[in-house]
């Protein structure tokens, strides 16, 4: 079992994910230098919360569009 994020995480967290969509990455450290840039937070727990919750749903929007196109390559 993993930690839950609190609203303020998620919400943060989805609009740098929607707002900067092409610059988010699988790679925690560069997201951790993108949410540095981005929000000004001065705890650091926090900056590290929102980069790891930026982190996981971009594995998780690359793991989700992966099966699709194994899907439409077998079919043709």
């Amino acid at each position: 079992m993993g930690n839950i994020y609190t609203r303020d995480i998620k919400r943060i967290g989805q609009e740098i994910f929607e707002k900067y969509k092409d610059q988010v990455s699988t790679d925690y450290g560069k997201n951790k230098e993108l949410v540095k840039q981005v929000v000004d937070v001065y705890s650091k727990k926090v900056r590290n919360r929102i980069a790891g919750y930026i982190t996981r749903r971009a594995k998780q929007t690359q793991r989700a569009s992966t099966p699709q196109e194994d899907q439409e390559q077998l079919e043709e």
